[in-house]
């Protein structure tokens, strides 16, 4: 069971996908009648903030000609751990065709929380409140981006980035040789979904879907009202073709049978 080798990325686009989210922020600089005259683009990397404190510790002179720039950002992947909460079966599975036109199957997904600390580094404080104030915003608390989680069946997901806290730091100390830096920590939650091995699967495809309506719950008993069937039209229709579904709804509550039949395409 265990050895057989697939590798979807899904961490690894979960990770990405963080990372887009911040990669288009934007600190100006105003004159005293209001109008811009700087623009720029807070640069973006993936990194634990100790790298880069421990950096400009080594720059502490400010006559250098060169110096890690602030105001920068900093992301990484901090934790991995799995959700009960979004638990579902762990036998069922659900059937996808690949761009071949051939039927796959796969187990449901695992539901699995990936931690994120985005760090926010300044050396002044209005330079950080522009960057938080155009974060927070769009968490309340979480934000849905959609990651293509398995190319090869079309798998997308809509995955909830959850804003859980904010910490402040001032690493501020020494004299005014020293560079001075703000941090302010954003912790997010990113709530995805693991997958296994993806099987041919030998099922063939579902070409009807039949549903029955009671009037009560206990369906031993309860007479059956109405019976919903949808096949393909036509029906040998593959799945990269150009058709459409007929339903047909069978009234039993009079003892006649009424079967309107309708075409709608897809």
């Amino acid at each position: 069971m265990l050895g057989t080798y697939f590798y979807h990325e899904i961490l690894r686009k979960t990770v990405v996908a963080f990372g887009t989210l911040f990669n288009d922020v934007h600190i100006q600089k105003e004159n005293k009648s209001g109008a811009t005259i700087s623009d720029l683009k807070v640069p973006l990397a993936y990194g634990p903030r100790s790298k880069f404190l421990a950096k400009l510790e080594q720059q502490q002179d400010l006559n250098k000609p060169t110096a890690i720039s602030l105001p920068r950002m900093s992301f990484e992947m901090s934790s991995l751990s799995y959700d009960g909460s979004r638990k579902t079966s762990v036998t069922k599975t659900f059937k996808a065709v690949d761009g071949g036109g051939n039927v796959k199957k796969v187990f449901l997904p695992v539901p699995y929380n990936v931690g994120f600390q985005l760090n926010i580094m300044t050396k002044l404080n209005d330079d950080a409140l522009q960057i938080v104030e155009q974060i927070l915003p769009f968490f309340q608390p979480s934000f849905n981006i959609t990651i293509d989680l398995i190319d090869s069946i079309g798998e997308k997901r809509d995955i909830p980035i959850v804003l859980e806290n904010i910490s402040f730091t001032d690493e501020y100390e020494g004299d005014f040789s020293t560079r001075r830096v703000l941090t302010y920590t954003l912790n997010f939650v990113a709530k995805t979904y693991l997958f296994g091995p993806i099987a041919e699967s030998t099922d063939g495809l579902i070409r009807k879907v039949q549903v029955d309506y009671y009037a009560d719950t206990d369906i031993q008993t309860a007479k059956r009202e109405v019976r919903y069937t949808a096949v393909p039209d036509p029906i040998d229709a593959e799945p990269g073709d150009d058709f459409g579904f007929s339903e047909t709804f069978t009234d039993f509550s009079d003892g006649k049978v009424y079967s309107p039949t309708r075409r709608e395409d897809v």
